[in-house]
């Protein structure tokens, strides 16, 4: 037994020791403490954000509260018809002046940051992006706000790990931390921000990735609650569920949410791919557009900016059904033209938005049909709402999390995931995809493959050819009959060039000049690119 205590300390240095250095040396500690600062700094931004939406809607409407609705109905017909419109001119100057992309950023630009190692978000075009979309939302704009916030949250985090030189896999945490401060100070939801951060930017739940970005989630949502009060976002009665025997009507409603998702989402991109082909200035285009929306805010003003208002009166049973089936219609139309017209902004909030209306509206259905098992109409639209989210940004999880903490709905759980899980299923099978995957396949870019199909479609010759020495040059003979790479052939098609011809090792020629050789490349390279890069993925994704 004395034995055993003596050699206690050796044994347990022997233990601690090494994970200790490898924690230090791995530049954790760093990473912790820059998640702190971003969620504080992301938190800020997202208060200052808001507040700007609500200082241009006083502009307008004379109100700076969240109740843009109600201030609307009491302003004349023709200041809601113009606003979006004379707004929509700001915003085109802006978008000409000031974004060389001439497009507010989105969660999709994250993504693709992400996935090209978290390096690609400009802080500067963050803010820019940022103050555009604030001015789109509080002069009418029907979007949500957390896309611009996911964005500028991770070009705040992406200045930050760029500053401190921190690797690839650190770089691409600290995006994830921005994102998650974002979504809890933009909702209140710090869970949700987590969830998000992990399952829609990442993509895995790496234990050494998980610390800092709860850390970043908490201090984004405490400096949020500390500024606009711990109010959950919608404020609803307490709903409990009437019967089991209700179950079959759930699951038919996610299959309803999955059918309203997907017309939503082949509505924005079909009115994007349509206004892509009318040719008209870019200044021009979000004044068209804003004039399209007052036409429809007219008669439908719920339809106007983040739409929380209208969606907590449809949680709290106060619509009928020809309005609440008028504003799905209405929403979608209005989103879509407000996304399309370069106006700035997200799909989330018009997603819960569109869910809410749909389950409300299903509630009433059911009501009439089986009044002594449907429960109320408030509840089905908490159902809706995740379940049309859910299927619109493909994230199950952090979605149902997201409604939760939003409604403080928990009770609801077991319903809550069946209806989501069959909206997200349907979808899948319908669409194969979620929005933001779409608007990255439009972009030539395919997250959803996997790993392995994503690695050797983006990268390319160039990343692990050997160049020729300076000053040596090297044409091909014209007798040389073997094909060529160039180096910006893909790793994808290269390793297929190898294997077509059995070849080992291949000339790598220049681009506008397909006889003069630039360097050589061999299949072992390429193999050794490919192989190297899915361990660190590996890797990265379990630590």
């Amino acid at each position: 037994m004395p034995d055993i205590i003596r050699r206690l300390p050796g044994m347990l240095s022997s233990w601690v020791l090494p994970n200790t250095r490898s924690f230090m040396s791995s530049r954790e500690p760093m990473l912790w403490l820059l998640s702190i600062i971003i969620g504080l700094f992301v938190s800020l931004a997202a208060v200052l954000f808001r507040e700007l939406i609500l200082l241009t809607q006083m502009l307008w409407l004379a109100d700076s509260g969240d109740s843009m609705v109600s201030a609307a109905r009491k302003a004349h017909w023709w200041v809601i018809l113009l606003t979006p419109a004379v707004g929509g001119l700001l915003i085109g100057w802006l978008l000409h002046r000031f974004l060389p992309t001439r497009r507010t950023g989105s969660v999709a630009d994250v993504i693709e940051a992400r996935a090209q190692g978290g390096r690609d978000i400009d802080l500067k075009s963050g803010i820019g992006s940022a103050g555009i979309s604030a001015l789109s939302l509080g002069f009418g704009a029907s979007a949500g706000r957390e896309g611009p916030m996911v964005h500028l949250g991770a070009a705040i985090a992406t200045a930050f790990g760029r500053f401190t030189q921190m690797p690839d896999w650190g770089q691409r945490t600290l995006l994830a931390c921005g994102v998650a401060s974002a979504i809890s100070a933009s909702f209140n939801a710090p869970i949700a921000g987590v969830l998000f951060a992990h399952e829609v930017i990442l993509g895995h739940y790496a234990k050494r990735s998980f610390v800092p970005i709860v850390i970043a989630s908490a201090m984004g949502t405490i400096l949020s609650r500390l500024w606009f009060g711990e109010d959950i976002a919608f404020s609803i009665p307490d709903y409990q569920i009437t019967s089991y025997l209700e179950f079959p009507a759930f699951a038919l409603l996610g299959l309803t949410c999955a059918i309203v998702a997907v017309l939503f989402e082949f509505s924005l991109i079909a009115t994007d791919y349509v206004a892509r082909h009318v040719t008209m200035p870019l200044w021009l285009r979000p004044a068209v557009g804003g004039l399209m929306i007052g036409a429809i805010a007219i008669f439908f003003p719920e339809v106007l900016g983040v739409g929380y208002e209208a969606t907590n009166t449809a949680l709290k049973n106060e619509l009928p059904l020809t309005l609440l089936f008028a504003l799905i219609v209405a929403k979608t139309v209005a989103t879509s033209i407000t996304l399309a017209s370069r106006f700035g902004g997200g799909v989330v909030s018009p997603s819960l938005y569109i869910g809410a209306m749909t389950g409300g509206a299903y509630g009433l259905i059911a009501a009439n049909i089986f009044p002594e098992l449907a429960s109320s109409q408030g509840l089905y639209a908490i159902l809706g709402m995740g379940a049309v989210a859910a299927a619109v940004i493909g994230a199950p999880i952090s979605t149902t999390v997201m409604v939760f903490e939003l409604t403080g709905g928990y009770t609801l759980s077991i319903a809550l995931l069946l209806t989501v899980s069959i909206a997200v299923g349907v979808n899948q099978a319908i669409h194969g995809r979620s929005f933001f995957q779409w608007q990255l396949e439009l972009r030539g870019l395919r997250v959803q493959d996997g790993p392995h199909r994503f690695v050797t479609r983006n990268t390319y010759v160039a990343s692990f050819m050997t160049p020729l020495d300076d000053g040596e040059e090297d044409t091909l003979d014209p007798e040389f009959s073997d094909p060529t790479l160039r180096a910006d052939t893909t790793l994808e098609s290269a390793l297929r060039t190898f294997d077509d011809g059995g070849h080992a090792r291949l000339p790598v020629v220049d681009a506008r000049d397909d006889t003069r050789i630039i360097g050589w490349t061999t299949q072992i390279q390429a193999l050794r690119t490919y192989n190297n890069a899915l361990v660190d993925m590996s890797v990265e994704e379990h630590r």
